[in-house]
């Protein structure tokens, strides 16, 4: 079995899979992750990992973490099931790699549109002979609420909803309505622009605004919120089985 460890900027996800099926996943915080670690060496036959980390890592928990499991880092140095056309991959986040890993693994042969919906939307691109070319980052739906409070004077920092309304008729439903809008037709207009340069296009839609994203697109889409996770056990068994 393999163990997969995602290391956020608060939260920590990880979780086992039994070859390309998960059989476990759980998230919590940074401070938990040696006895939780603990845990699962002693309950699943897990012998590999792969950690993906997007803060710093200290060493004493590396190597606590390598006393239990076979370890693989994920970085630009990294074998990946796909060829990085990426023009700086020192500067390309390993949570970007992963998605692409999970587009190829599961949509082989396909243009595929990766879009990870949480702190940025980012918008990623594999074409059918497996080549990434690239993609774009974007303000995230939370940054845009905090963005329009604190570069004003007035406008009120607020939470995110889950109906859009139908029309701005107070500055509450304006920044709603504008930020929420606003979002759904960048995605739907980037979606159309790919369709337009790629045949037979496959969508995948992940993050943590997945939910509430399907619901307001048009676009036809795949809807995979453990999308990343599914793409590090790929390139886990990528390097495995080299």
């Amino acid at each position: 079995m393999n163990l997969v460890i995602d290391i956020g900027n608060t939260q920590i996800k990880v979780a086992i899979f039994d070859h390309s099926s998960m059989v476990y996943k759980s998230n919590f915080n940074a401070a938990e992750i040696w006895p939780r670690l603990e845990h699962l060496a002693k309950e699943y036959a897990v012998k590999d990992a792969i950690i993906s980390h997007v803060t710093h890592l200290e060493t004493t928990v590396l190597d606590k973490i390598k006393s239990l499991f076979n370890v693989l880092v994920l970085d630009h140095k990294t074998s990946l099931p796909f060829e990085n056309m990426y023009l700086t991959p020192k500067t390309l986040g390993v949570d970007r790699l992963a998605l692409v890993a999970a587009a190829e693994s599961q949509f082989p042969d396909h243009n595929t549109l990766v879009i990870d919906a949480g702190s940025c939307i980012t918008f990623d691109f594999i074409n059918a002979s497996g080549q990434y070319l690239g993609g774009a980052i974007s303000p995230g739906i939370e940054m845009r609420y905090k963005a329009v409070n604190h570069f004003t004077a007035n406008l009120p920092l607020l939470n995110q909803k889950e109906v859009i309304p139908e029309f701005g008729n107070s500055t509450e439903n304006a920044i709603h309505l504008g930020i929420l809008n606003g979002v759904i037709q960048e995605i739907e207009g980037v979606i159309q622009q790919y369709k337009a340069e790629n045949q037979k296009l496959t969508v995948v839609l992940t993050g943590g605004d997945t939910i509430f994203l399907a619901k307001n697109l048009k676009s036809s889409i795949f809807a995979i919120p453990n999308f990343l996770l599914e793409g590090l056990n790929s390139i886990l068994i990528h390097n495995i089985d080299e």
